[in-house]
């Protein structure tokens, strides 16, 4: 069975876009997708703080949910309250919530904003790592 994994948030741009990059990686072998309630285009400054950490997501497009790959999911990541409340999450999906700070709301300086960004970039790879140690020791 193909193993994958569905990273939603309200606008595709930044956190969940973040959470697939960091998806490929660490699962190699998974299916990995990102979407969202909208599509509001890849966020540069996602792409940048990415980059840092040497992930490339800037092919990666903004996209809106697809019923069909959610519903097939084996699990579902929401990002942000607005997915949560808002996505019909397939029983047949292990569903996580990642309550991740929405760096594009971001205000102050460009240095204070790419902390921002920094900081939520680090709490997805967090949860990331910690979703790769479940999926390969399910105890």
């Amino acid at each position: 069975m193909n193993k994958s994994i569905y990273f939603l948030c309200t606008g595709n741009s930044c956190r969940s876009q973040m959470a697939e990059g960091y998806a490929k990686k660490y699962l190699p072998t998974w299916n990995v997708q990102s979407a969202g309630i909208r599509a509001d285009g890849l966020n540069p400054t996602a792409v940048k703080v990415m980059a840092e950490d040497n992930i490339d997501i800037s092919q990666q497009k903004s996209k809106v949910i697809d019923d069909d790959f959610m519903n097939n999911a084996t699990v579902v990541v929401t990002l942000c309250g607005d997915a949560r409340d808002k996505c019909i999450i397939p029983k047949s999906a292990r569903w996580m919530h990642w309550p991740i700070v929405d760096p594009a709301r971001a205000t102050g300086s460009d240095a204070e904003v790419l902390d921002v960004f920094r900081d939520s970039r680090d709490d997805i790879k967090r949860n990331i790592l910690d979703l790769v140690k479940l999926i390969n020791n399910p105890k």
